[in-house]
């Protein structure tokens, strides 16, 4: 999977640096307006996104592509967003400012004085823009991986050099990312976006299970509202014999997510029941290496669902 972020002071064209570069390599082009429009189509339009949760909800929409295309982002701030990924170019284009105000001159039709004042209202909003998501105005230069001057060099140029880094890196080699990959990071983004209050208009109820807790069937309505396939106590693992080999004890985790292959285990009993389940995590992880097992305690439950209208009314604990 290749996915090539392009950002940019404004005045540097940058959106003409990804649609070209997007166009010489064959890939997917994602313009703002087009990230917009899916954020809309994916959270509702009459919800509002807030500023924190842009980036884990934009990641979580552009790793679905990436399961079917390699990606151009050109999207202010798209250079942070992502998880670590091994093939990925983010690039930065900058400029003199008054190579700037020329290119608005240009592109806008305005005198000097109106572009440099439209310059200094669209560095102004970035600058917001960037510290309301990011929690600082301005884009840290070690995070891009090539930054290009739009005084030394003109659109066609700028793409032709990211082309040629793509190739160098070979980041279309290992073709687009897997389901499975892209299932474990989209975990991990949708539990981010459940912290910052993105959360579903109404329960969702996609299957039909008898749940031994109320916990587990709020739980069971997060992972449905986000997309997370899962499965309700499908196992359950041996973790103390007899002398003759019998089984004395078994623990069975509460809930396994088949694309991330991690087992969950909710804890939201009362302290005195806690040690005894801690003891039974703890001796799966000795007996089983290989199991991935996540535990929820009772805090990490409330953080991602109570407070955002998953639930009517808290759970016993």
């Amino acid at each position: 999977m290749a996915v090539i972020t392009v950002s940019g002071e404004p005045g540097c064209r940058t959106r003409e640096v990804a649609r070209l570069v997007a166009q010489r390599l064959g890939f997917e082009h994602i313009s703002a307006e087009r990230l917009d429009s899916l954020l809309r189509e994916e959270f509702g339009s009459e919800t509002t996104l807030p500023e924190k949760a842009w980036g884990p909800a934009s990641a979580s929409i552009l790793l679905r592509l990436a399961t079917e295309a390699h990606l151009v982002v050109g999207v202010d701030g798209a250079e942070v967003i992502f998880p670590a990924l091994p093939h990925l170019l983010r690039a930065q284009v900058i400029a003199h400012e008054n190579r700037r105000i020329g290119n608005i001159m240009l592109d806008d039709h305005l005198d000097r004085p109106a572009a440099k004042l439209q310059l200094r209202d669209r560095v102004r909003q970035q600058h917001a823009m960037r510290k309301a998501r990011f929690g600082r105005s301005t884009p840290n230069a070690k995070q891009f991986d090539v930054i290009l001057n739009a005084g030394s060099f003109d659109s066609a140029h700028m793409a032709a050099l990211l082309e040629t880094a793509v190739a160098s890196r070979g980041l279309t080699e290992l073709g687009f990312l897997s389901v499975a990959a892209e299932a474990q990071l989209q975990f991990r983004l949708r539990m981010q976006l459940a912290r910052e209050g993105i959360h579903p208009q109404s329960k969702a109820r996609w299957k039909r299970v008898h749940f031994g807790h109320p916990s587990e069937e709020i739980f069971a309505n997060l992972l449905d509202f986000y997309r997370i396939a899962w499965e309700y106590e499908p196992r359950s693992f041996p973790i103390q014999w007899d002398k003759d080999g019998k089984v004395l004890e078994a623990f069975t985790p509460d809930f396994y997510l088949p694309e991330s292959d991690m087992y969950v285990e909710l804890t939201t009993m009362k302290q005195s029941l806690v040690t005894r389940k801690n003891r039974k995590v703890k001796l799966l992880r000795t007996i089983y290496p290989d199991i991935n097992i996540q535990v929820f305690y009772q805090k990490d439950l409330q953080d991602l669902v109570f407070k955002y209208g998953l639930i009517e009314q808290p759970v016993n604990s």
